[in-house]
């Protein structure tokens, strides 16, 4: 997502923020059993009315489980609940993002950068480590960073609540003890007021539990994505995790160049010298405290703002300047893939017709 897009975001928070605590590795924390009981509630009142008709009973059963099974896969992600180690991991994952940043070639549009996901988690994929080729893998089922080399040997890095400060040394002499000699810029890209990772003491949280939970949307997220990327006849980038903006996105170009502006930093010139349109899942941060999809187009056609969007609660953002539908939204709209599906599809309509596209760059469903 772009920078300036980003540190422009307010927000605020809504959902469940103010009834979840921890949630339990592999137990629905109480936001999504709030709205569950909530099901079975509503059930329970029709059943006098119903109980003697057994078609009718078993359709509310059945809608009882349908509810039940979709918020335990769209759980809650209340922003505030986890930020301290959202925060943290974020840092952490940047450490890892800027060795395959500083050990692969250079793509358009920043192609190289992004970690991709695994049923587990992320990775840098295989990079050459000047001896040995090695891939880096962020592991959310059981907390670890784990080096592993062409030649068998494994190095793990517990993923657990220390200073980023902590976490960046035994990071980086791991890779030393294996050989691989690498340098990275140690100050946090895209963030405000970084703070360099050997000096970085304040992020020093990482509740497995959260970490888990975020990972387990993010996983749900990419599968939806990539059955919209599917239908792009054009040029796509993969459905990729951006470490410094932290978020999940997949770009659709046209194929035509772009004007990245006069005042365009280095990431801005490389990633907005192409037409095209971008959207994404993002966890939030401080300007916008809730996690959300968005979307964009780049230029930005005249009048987008004006352009109506599914599904229901998804909007233009006027601060943003981006099409914004809150997470929460999403995951209590009865059918959350579909809910998302109709986000990305009129998000690229509205870019797509106001840049001049071709209809024939999508494929019929």
């Amino acid at each position: 997502m772009a920078v300036e897009q980003r540190a422009t975001r307010s927000g605020r928070l809504i959902g469940d923020a103010c009834r979840i605590t921890r949630p339990q590795c592999g137990v629905a924390g109480p936001g999504v059993r709030a709205h569950v009981t909530t099901a079975a509630r509503a059930g329970h009142l029709l059943w006098p009315v119903f109980r003697h008709l057994p078609h009718v009973r078993s359709s509310i059963g059945r809608v009882q489980q349908v509810v039940t099974a979709e918020l335990v896969i769209w759980p809650a992600l209340p922003y505030e609940a986890w930020r301290d180690t959202k925060d943290t991991l974020h840092m952490c994952l940047q450490i890892v993002g800027k060795v395959r940043l500083a050990l692969t070639p250079r793509e358009p549009q920043w192609a190289n950068v992004p970690l991709h996901l695994t049923a587990r988690g992320l990775t840098t994929t295989p990079m050459w480590g000047g001896q040995v080729a090695f891939e880096i893998l962020v592991d959310f089922i059981d907390h670890e960073v784990i080096i592993q080399t062409s030649s068998g040997q494994v190095e793990r890095v517990p993923l657990i609540s220390r200073p980023v400060a902590e976490f960046y040394r035994d990071f980086m002499g791991r890779l030393n003890s294996l050989g691989i000699e690498v340098e990275i810029s140690t100050t946090p890209s895209e963030v405000k007021d970084p703070i360099p990772f050997p000096d970085d003491t304040v992020h020093a949280t990482y509740d497995p539990a959260w970490a888990g939970r975020f990972w387990s949307i993010l996983s749900q997220v990419a599968l939806v994505m990539e059955e919209h990327r599917a239908r792009f006849r054009g040029k796509t980038s993969a459905v990729h995790f951006f470490w410094g903006s932290f978020d999940l996105s997949n770009t659709r170009y046209s194929g035509r160049s772009a004007d990245p502006g006069p005042n365009a930093d280095m990431i801005m010139r490389l990633s907005h010298d192409a037409e095209q349109i971008c959207a994404g899942f993002w966890p939030g941060d401080q300007q916008l405290s809730e996690p959300a999809f968005f979307a964009y187009t780049y230029p930005k056609p005249a009048g987008i703002e004006g352009e109506l969007v599914r599904p229901a609660g998804a909007a233009w953002n006027s601060e943003i300047g981006e099409f914004i539908l809150p997470y929460e939204a999403a995951r209590l709209a009865g059918d959350a893939r579909q809910a998302i599906l109709d986000f990305l599809e009129s998000t690229y309509d509205a870019g797509a017709t106001g840049l001049g596209w071709s209809p024939d760059l999508v494929s019929s469903r």
